[in-house]
């Protein structure tokens, strides 16, 4: 009895079962629209930032809306052919006026999705390094290492090469240390190592590493590798340097200046002149 009441025709041929159906179909949409939104909320907190999150989210949600009344029009007996084609003029349309702008959207959203960076990283887009600032829709902000704001397309950096130098918790640096062939190698080796194991930032695992890698034509060269975390590798590094000229510098190792030994043939002068106005031999 209910169902033929529901069946009657109200207005030509929909009936009010045609609305009950239609507006049961909307609110599911908007629950869906809703959970959507509240999970792209929390998924994207520290990629994007809020603004433009709030701005990606209202777009998905009304996209959702969209497509959820498209489905349910049907029930009206509405020609979605011509709506299909009305729309998908309007579109092309929409989209030849606006490339740059759809490519740039198109690109935001695959490097949100691809996540190669988050506000924060440290990296280098093409001619660009910095820090990224923000990650909005439609492009992307980076403050160089000088202190200048960037605003790069995402279009620009969705096709550069992405180099996120703090993606990997730690990172690696090395020297090449030059000692005299009359200092004690041995000991050279035990004041880096000892100097590696005592610092709070050189990591233990991935272990440091110290050893004669050639011998060169003034000096005896020393190889060091060390990992430090990414966020600090800048300043451990700086820092480690200094600490290991001065050390050994204290323990009597010397850091020679490029030598060339002369050896003369049997015989041969060497003559000494004096520059005009000068104080030695030229």
């Amino acid at each position: 009895m209910v169902f033929e009441s529901l069946s009657v025709p109200i207005l030509g041929e929909l009936t009010l079962l045609d609305l009950l159906v239609f507006g049961i179909a909307i609110i599911v949409v908007l629950v869906i629209s809703r959970i959507v939104g509240v999970y792209l909320k929390k998924a994207l907190s520290d990629r994007v930032d809020p603004t433009e999150r709030e701005k990606l989210i209202k777009v998905i949600q009304a996209a959702i809306i969209i497509i959820g009344v498209y489905a349910a029009f049907p029930r009206f007996d509405i020609n979605l052919a011509d709506m299909v084609v009305v729309g998908g003029t309007i579109g092309l349309v929409v989209a030849f006026a606006s490339q740059r702008i759809v490519s740039n959207l198109g690109s935001g959203l695959f490097l949100i999705a691809e996540r190669p960076m988050k506000p924060g990283d440290n990296v280098n887009i093409g001619s660009f390094s910095g820090t990224v600032d923000q990650i909005r829709v439609l492009s992307t902000i980076i403050k160089t290492y000088e202190g200048v704001y960037v605003r790069v397309p995402n279009e620009k950096i969705f096709t550069s090469e992405i180099t996120n130098y703090v993606a990997n918790v730690a990172r690696r640096f090395e020297y090449t240390i030059g000692i005299s062939y009359r200092s004690d190698a041995e000991a050279a080796l035990r004041i880096i190592r000892d100097l590696l194991s005592s610092h709070p930032f050189v990591l233990a695992h991935p272990a440091p590493s110290v050893f004669v890698d050639a011998l060169s034509d003034s000096s005896v060269s020393i190889r060091v590798f060390i990992w430090a975390p990414s966020r600090v590798w800048w300043s451990v590094r700086t820092e480690m340097l200094w600490t290991i000229k001065t050390a050994l510098e204290e323990a009597g190792i010397e850091i020679p200046y490029p030598q060339r030994v002369v050896t003369l043939a049997p015989g041969a002068k060497i003559e000494v002149s004096h520059v005009p106005g000068g104080e030695g031999p030229a």
